[in-house]
Order: C-alpha cells, then sequence, then structure tokens
C-alpha cells in the first residue's frame, strides 16, 4: 500500500510540475509548485513509519519513545504551519525533527535485532533492508533540503538535486533488496 501512494504522489507531483493540466494554482508563477503534496506525504510516511516500528520494537521503553517521538513530530508539524505555507514552501524544520524521530526508531530496530537470538539471516528480513536504506536517506536528505531551502543558490551550486536522487535510487535500491530476498517468516 505504501508503495503504491509513494508512486501515485511522485507521479502526481511529476504532472503538476510539467503539466498544465495538473495544476493547484492558476497564478502563473505559482502554477508548477507541487510542495503541497509532498508536505502531506512526508508526514504520511513518518506516521506509516513510527507505526512499522511500534508495532515491531519489543522493549517497552523504546516504544514508549517511539510515541514521544510521534507527538514531538506532530507538535513541530503544527508549529511549523504557523510560521511556513505548506502550499508554497517545504516544512522542512519539521521534516528534520521527523528524520530524527525515524533515525531513532530504526536505531532501536537495529539494537533489538543485534540482541535477539532469531535462526533468520538478516539478509532474508524485508524489514533490515528498508530500514538500512531509510538510514541512509533520511540521515542526509533533511539537511540537504534545509539548506536548500535557506539558500537557492546552495541547492543548484552543490548539485543538491542530483545528490538527492542518488540517495533515493539507493534507498529504493535497499527497499527493492528486501523485497526480493525478504522471506515472511523472517521478518521482524
Amino acid at each position: 500500500m505504501f508503495i503504491a501512494y509513494t508512486f501515485f504522489t511522485d507521479l502526481l507531483g511529476y504532472f503538476i510540475k510539467f503539466n498544465d493540466s495538473f495544476q493547484f494554482f492558476s497564478e502563473g508563477k505559482y502554477a508548477s509548485l507541487n510542495i503541497i503534496i509532498y508536505n502531506i506525504y512526508q508526514l504520511i510516511a513518518y506516521a506509516f513509519f513510527y507505526w512499522v516500528y511500534f508495532k515491531t520494537l519489543k522493549r517497552t521503553q523504546h516504544k514508549k519513545l517511539v510515541k514521544y517521538g510521534a507527538f514531538l513530530v506532530l507538535v513541530s508539524y503544527l508549529t511549523s504551519l504557523i510560521f511556513q505555507n505548506p502550499l508554497y514552501r517545504g516544512l522542512y524544520y519539521a521534516e528534520l525533527v521527523g528524520s530524527w524521530v525515524l533515525l531513532g526508531c530504526i536505531i532501536f530496530y537495529f539494537k533489538e535485532k543485534k540482541n535477539e537470538n532469531s535462526s533468520y539471516h538478516q539478509g532474508k528480513n524485508l524489514l533490515f533492508w528498508v530500514s538500512s536504506g531509510s538510514f541512509i536517506f533520511y540521515a542526509i536528505t533533511p539537511y540537504i533540503f534545509l539548506l536548500g531551502s535557506i539558500d537557492d543558490h546552495v541547492w543548484y551550486d552543490y548539485h543538491f538535486q542530483k545528490i538527492l536522487f542518488v540517495l533515493i535510487a539507493i534507498m529504493y535500491g535497499f527497499y527493492m533488496l528486501g523485497l526480493l530476498l525478504g522471506e515472511r517468516k523472517a521478518f521482524r
């Protein structure tokens, strides 16, 4: 479900940016803005991942921290809405907080997996691959977006868009490996 949602979000984002019949705004200078769908997508993506880790983690302390982290992310998104218009700007400060919480969830997961006695190799665990790809992506991209939003010249001068595409390819490569190599009985 989540993969399909991601695909259709990216497809809609592409059409909004490059096709005049898929526009949210009639004013010419805002016609190709598709940031609102990515602001919504990112919040849903964080909620999805927090839910997965909440259900997967075993230690009560880790589950409690995931709940507190999810609440903190919700508060940061609401706070960002006060200071930024999500129709025209990315909510990059809230996204940074969201990535920190997600990275914390992934670290908790890896810690638990390291201490767990399992007869299944990690290479057969889909969540291991998803966690690895997500860790790489979310450890870097929020900073790229934040720096690029502060100064447009930095975004273009340092080719952040190309770096972003490479990170997306790496993340989805890990996801695909997990889908190809994963076995349902090894999931956790």
